[in-house]
């Protein structure tokens, strides 16, 4: 079953790629899959808002949630190192691949459907409070939960593909094999002390070494000067000084240095 999830994808993009013609490439997809009764989504509750929702809440009789890493081609992250302003193609590509990512969402939930499934679809981004800049569904601790990954220095996750792209995910009532979590921490920072790139490259001074203070509201401010510079585009309320020209990019550096 994960295997036909993943032929979804893959032709999801593939259709949006003919149908579109994005000027975003993307590299093979990912996808991961969580026990909707797993304990961590409760903590979710703590660890990011009182207001999180379960599984249960987005689809009575949920039974999975399935988490997807988008990410972007190499050439993407490569035009973002340099500069306080978001790359015009870096901000191209949050908006493309945040339209992609309903695509395959929509894609996914059809799959399913006809295998007598029902599945609860959430959208990319913009359904955060404006006041704490929190999510009621938060992709990235959510994808976490799945196996995709783990949290970088940079509050961003880094799946076997790195940090550079884009994550979604959808509740279903299909059953399907949990995914182990990663066993280690893919952030070279948290691994062994080494790295830390991220911090010295934020424009916003939103992030520490400490890893447990991150200045919401900073980084916030930065991703809005980007939107205003680039509102030709769409959304494009981004910023990824974080995310690109790292260790972490592209793949996942401990378990790169582990196979060596």
């Amino acid at each position: 079953m994960v295997d036909y999830l993943r032929r979804l994808l893959i032709d999801a993009v593939s259709e949006f790629e003919v149908d579109r013609q994005p000027r975003t490439g993307w590299r093979a997809p990912l996808v991961a899959v969580a026990d909707a009764a797993d304990p961590l989504f409760p903590s979710l509750k703590e660890i990011v808002r009182p207001t999180h929702a379960l599984p249960e809440d987005l689809l009575a009789g949920a039974r999975s949630v399935i988490a997807f890493f988008l990410s972007f081609d190499t050439s993407v992250p490569r035009t973002n190192r340099e500069g306080r302003a978001a790359s015009e193609t870096w901000a191209r590509a949050y908006v493309e691949t945040n339209e992609l990512i309903g695509a395959v969402s929509r894609h996914l939930a059809e799959g399913l459907r006809q295998r007598g499934y029902r599945s609860a679809l959430m959208p990319a981004t913009h359904n955060f409070d404006e006041a704490t800049l929190m999510s009621d569904w938060s992709h990235k601790h959510v994808a976490y939960i799945a196996g995709l990954g783990t949290f970088g220095l940079h509050h961003m996750l880094i799946t076997a593909a790195g940090c550079g792209g884009r994550l979604g995910t959808l509740v279903t009532d299909a059953v399907l094999p949990a995914t182990p979590r990663p066993a280690h921490e893919a952030c070279l920072y948290k691994h062994d002390g080494t790295c830390g790139l991220c911090v010295k490259r934020c424009v916003a001074d939103a992030l520490t070494m400490s890893g447990t203070d991150f200045d919401r509201q900073a980084c916030h401010a930065v991703c809005l000067e980007n939107e205003t510079r680039y509102k030709h585009l769409g959304h494009a309320g981004v910023c990824g000084k974080c995310a690109a020209g790292m260790p972490c990019t592209i793949t996942d550096p401990v378990a790169k240095l582990e196979a060596r």
